[in-house]
């Protein structure tokens, strides 16, 4: 048989524009992280809060423009995996990078599924374990559906999610009794100890921003990514920074300090004085923001499988894609089987508190890489979208700032 003779393997397709990339980058990263940081951020930071997001926003959008350029240099599946490949050409360290990836989506997806199930629990009267199978398994399903159609479906969950964080903005601002801080007391002043409260609090803002680097693993099924990845990058940081920021500041204004500190579900007590129905509909919004997480994760993590074993990192089995819905089935069928196993057996919550350094380790792995490979270019920029070397370095600086602060 020759070599024409023989069908061509099914692949990704490319079929996802600006809108859709950017809301699947919103709610991958404005997910459980905003329902639940405002509270502990506020127990370090107090009422400067809002301004620890802004700190950890800037942060962040160093290595949001190191990804911006990578993304487009190598628009691929398992994105970090290849830029990390790039940089060092040491195939062992970008397998043990992608996998590193997936573990730490695999890891989130299956903490927050507990999370999740646990909220329905008090709607729908089944055991506990049932309830986070049947939560991955239908999430699963989604993705394997086909691209475009969980990334639609995880985009309207996700006009739901930052519904929801709007519900909260408005109630804040102009409907619920104001009973917190006054905002011109928002403004941290220019001594030594608001600002260290509002250092450390930053470490935990940062962690609200994780997820928007999971748009890399999706690239290769984005349409003209050398146009659409940098921008839905940017956009996704700059949205997200405005609805924390605002999010942060109508909840200190209309909750008193000391309840919110030792809240673990911080927004919800902006409703406190509002009918029992008002409640429930922001519950029901939250417990959909959590599932939205599960599946962008799903989706994230079945990708850097499947892009790794499309280089021959992993087995080859793991990159066959469906024919019809072109997705790959077994990739995501193995991180459905990897949640649902630790869902079952493992103490996530000892698990989760590694994922951030993880993605921390991944993030200061990147812009060197980013680094090496302008160094060996010299003079060369090549077309497309690129940032100068002193933002990968940047990148670094404050990724290894960060890693540090998580071990002290």
């Amino acid at each position: 048989m020759t070599d024409a003779s023989v069908p061509p393997s099914p692949k990704l397709r490319r079929a996802l524009g600006l809108p859709l990339l950017t809301l699947y980058g919103l709610g991958v990263t404005v997910g459980a992280g905003i329902y639940v940081l405002v509270g502990a951020t506020a127990a370090k930071a107090g009422i400067y809060a809002p301004v620890s997001f802004v700190l950890a926003a800037i942060t962040v959008a160093f290595t949001g423009l190191t990804y911006s350029e990578l993304a487009t240099r190598f628009p691929v599946s398992a994105g970090e995996a290849a830029y990390v490949d790039a940089g060092f050409r040491w195939p062992p360290l970008s397998l043990v990078v992608g996998l590193l990836v997936a573990l730490s989506g695999v890891v989130s997806a299956a903490a927050v599924t507990i999370g999740a199930a646990a909220y329905l629990v008090a709607f729908i009267e089944l055991p506990l374990p049932l309830v986070t199978i049947a939560i991955v398994v239908l999430m699963g399903l989604i993705a394997f559906w086909g691209i475009a159609q969980s990334v639609f479906l995880a985009a309207l969950i996700t006009v739901v999610e930052l519904g929801g964080l709007a519900f909260v903005i408005l109630w804040g601002f102009a409907t619920a009794q104001p009973t917190g801080a006054d905002l011109l007391r928002l403004l941290p002043p220019l001594e030594p100890g608001p600002w260290l409260g509002i250092g450390a609090a930053s470490l935990l803002a940062f962690f609200a921003f994780v997820g928007f680097e999971d748009m890399a693993n999706v690239a290769e099924e984005v349409r003209d990514p050398a146009r659409t990845m940098p921008r839905a990058v940017l956009l996704t940081l700059a949205l997200s920074t405005l609805l924390y920021v605002l999010a942060t500041v109508a909840v200190i204004l209309s909750v008193p300090l000391d309840q919110l500190s030792g809240s673990d579900a911080p927004l919800i007590l902006v409703f406190s004085g509002a009918s029992q129905w008002v409640r429930d509909l922001f519950a029901l919004i939250a417990v959909v923001a959590t599932i939205n997480g599960i599946l962008a994760q799903i989706i994230m993590a079945s990708r850097v499988v499947y892009g790794l074993a499309e280089r021959g990192q992993l087995p080859r089995v793991l990159a066959a894609v469906s024919p019809r819905t072109q997705t790959p089935g077994p990739a995501t069928a193995l991180i459905v089987l990897a949640i649902i196993l630790l869902t079952q057996t493992l103490p996530i919550g000892a698990l989760a508190e590694h994922t951030s350094q993880i993605v921390l380790t991944v993030f200061v792995l990147v812009n060197l890489a980013l680094i090496r490979i302008k160094g060996a270019e010299h003079a060369k920029t090549g077309d497309g979208f690129r940032v100068p070397v002193a933002i990968p370095v940047l990148g670094v600086v404050t990724g290894l700032l960060l890693l540090a602060s998580t071990v002290l």
